[in-house]
């Protein structure tokens, strides 16, 4: 076991030390080979310790070396393997080695070929640390190195200016929410003289419930989470972060980077079910996320952006999710939205690979008959995420909007018309994008033909996924105990009151109200599919320049001027300190330190007058000096 253990984390790192020391010099199909049979084969390796792990094993703890020791604490470097760090691993490795095969047709005429793929090893090795790490410093570590790799990745095409500013944006916002997370481990060692998951966990108790220590905790490890996981208000990065490479979209909104924050709060569930006040508020940051992100992807035309924003709004559905202690239930929607959102962003790239690099779906149209294969799959992760039944989306946002409905119907209410939402944005993305009269040049009409087979393999395998992931966690009426899977698997890792706190949720809503629920669901989701359908197919209606759009489109296209508040509020604040910092140092500091340094200089040129190697000048001086000596003397007496 110990040797596997090592073995998954250290494969990505031979892949980026190789990569990066001589992939240079090595051809481009053994560069991406190498990058992905290093990750593929730490996902070999994550599913055979799966098979030999089942609901029952306790966690085990590899010691790596003792790390340091402080105030009579001990820090061990280490990992732990347990189900949900087994979970998350197979999700990274497995979709991770998906999105480096796909790199490889996608990245192929990149002058900076093998520096992508040192990249992407070094950030699956940084994600793994992340969420196999026994303790919270390990943890972030690999938060810090995701946090670096995706400012290299997001600003890979660093020759673009803008490119490099959504780079430093996504660093810096991140910044802001990794200081929080700092904090509280830091709260966390202090009250608790340790740091490791285990030891932390058989101390929580000694926190008041609700008390002012726990909370502090708590909110800050939260403010961590909204940075990873783009939520109210450290969320604007993530759609600016398009414009990285589209597998780099894939790879940080689909299964890792974003879903870090949910994986925290999931790891912590002992600190957070103690800290009632902070669940209320991370269930109002939900709900406000999802709301604010589906309503900013209605009108935008970018193709990446609309599941960018997609993405910003289903990570707000998990902390929903986690803010009414369903926490096995937000892992069951973070797995089902690895599947179909990477096999979008990954069917978006088809797309835009096709298009000649074209991201607008207004100059888009009638592309299903030029690349079917990604049309195909790319109907299935849309029908995936709207809800088609039994699809993996379908049963994953279900089991939240149960869990919603028996905490209060009003926040069943309210995520249903987000769903709602869902599906209208992404049946209008796939309408104007596949259907209709081709709206392109002729030279990219010339240019349509579908991707290569190392493209198109991991959309296949995607799309069978975002099919058939859903009955990982089947529901009680289709024969399987009410959500009994995942929440059987996941219970050692929860503790006793995290886990009957969650049964009472989901466990919650009669079978004859259930049924209920579920069949609005679904009608609402084929009258969307209608109504959509209508509007964009037998209407034909096309999408606007954001300029030309007006009262709630124009709010929705212009994600309600949120950049421009952030902006105006913020980033011209902090110029205007550095100016008014650069006006203090020139004028009063530099000034002050000339004078100092002129005074020096002119004493220096009056001595050196003085000091000119005369004998008789010495003398002279030395008599005057004794001469004043004698006459204060003198007065003195």
């Amino acid at each position: 076991m110990e040797n596997l253990v090592y073995a998954i984390v250290l494969l990505p790192l031979l892949g980026f030390l190789i990569n990066g020391l001589f992939g240079k010099n090595l051809p481009k199909i053994l560069v991406g080979s190498l990058a992905t049979l290093m990750v593929f084969g730490s996902f070999c390796i994550a599913v055979s310790i799966f098979m030999n792990f089942n609901s029952e094993s306790q966690p085990v703890i590899v010691k790596a070396f003792e790390w340091f020791r402080v105030n009579g604490v001990q820090i061990n470097f280490g990992f732990q393997i347990d189900q949900l760090s087994l979970m998350m691993v197979m999700i990274i490795t497995g979709i991770g080695s998906l999105i480096h095969l796909y790199s490889i047709g996608y990245m192929s005429h990149d002058k900076g070929f093998y520096k992508f793929f040192t990249y992407l090893n070094l950030f699956i090795f940084s994600m793994l640390l992340l969420v196999m790490g026994s303790n919270y410093l390990i943890l972030f570590i690999g938060w810090e190195g995701v946090g670096l790799c995706s400012y290299l990745l997001i600003g890979f095409w660093y020759t673009n200016e803008e490119y490099g500013k959504a780079a430093r944006k996504a660093f810096i916002m991140n910044r802001i929410g990794d200081l929080a997370l700092l904090i509280g481990i830091f709260m966390i060692a202090s009250q608790t003289n340790a740091v490791d998951y285990l030891s932390v966990a058989e101390n929580a108790s000694k926190f008041e419930l609700d008390g002012t220590v726990i909370i502090f905790i708590t909110a800050s490890l939260f403010i961590g989470a909204t940075g990873k996981s783009a939520q109210v208000p450290l969320y604007t990065w993530l759609p600016d972060a398009m414009a990285g490479p589209t597998p780099v979209s894939a790879l940080i909104h689909a299964a890792t980077m974003v879903t870090a924050g949910i994986y925290l709060v999931v790891r912590s569930n002992f600190l957070f079910t103690l800290a009632p006040t902070v669940q209320g508020v991370i269930l109002f940051i939900g709900f406000l996320t999802a709301a604010l992100a589906g309503f900013y992807a209605l009108r935008q035309n970018d193709i990446k952006k609309v599941l960018a924003y997609s993405t910003v709004s289903q990570l707000g559905f998990m902390f929903i999710a986690l803010g009414l202690g369903a926490y096995t239930t937000a892992m069951f929607h973070v797995m089902t939205h690895a599947f179909f959102k990477a096999l979008l962003f990954l069917g978006a790239g088809s797309v835009i690979h096709a298009m000649s690099n074209e991201q607008d779906m207004r100059f888009m149209g009638g592309l299903k008959k030029y690349i079917p294969l990604t049309h195909a799959t790319f109907l299935i992760g849309t029908l995936a995420i709207s809800g088609f039944p039994l699809l993996s989306g379908m049963i994953s946002k279900d089991e939240i909007l149960v869990a919603a409905f028996a905490k209060n119907p009003v926040y069943w209410v309210i995520l249903f018309v987000l769903a709602a939402m869902t599906a209208t944005y992404m049946f209008r993305l796939y309408y104007l994008t596949f259907h209709g009269e081709f709206r392109g040049t002729e030279e990219q009409k010339h240019h349509l033909h579908e991707s290569p087979s190392n493209m198109t393999l991991p959309l296949i395998v995607l799309a069978i996924l975002s099919v058939i992931g859903g009955f990982i966690n089947l529901p009680h009426f289709i024969g399987h105990g009410h959500y009994a899977k995942l929440m059987e698997w996941l219970k050692p890792v929860l503790t006793e009151q995290s886990y009957s706190q969650m049964e009472a949720t989901l466990s919650g809503v009669p079978f004859n109200t259930e049924m209920i629920l579920l069949a609005a669901t679904i009608l609402m989701f084929f009258t969307v599919w209608f109504i959509v359908r209508n509007t964009y197919v037998s209407k034909k209606k096309m999408a606007v320049a954001e300029e030309n759009y007006t009262g709630w489109e124009k709010l929705s296209a212009k994600k309600l001027y949120v950049d421009e508040l952030y902006n105006a509020l913020i980033v011209k604040t902090v110029e205007g300190l550095g100016r008014g910092g650069k006006m203090f140092d020139k004028g009063i500091l530099d000034r002050f330190v000339n004078f100092v340094g002129d005074g020096a200089e002119d004493s220096g040129k009056a001595m050196k007058r003085v000091q000119n190697g005369n004998v008789e000048t010495y003398i002279l001086i030395m008599s005057l000096a004794v001469g004043i000596i004698l006459i204060v003397n003198f007065l003195l007496q």
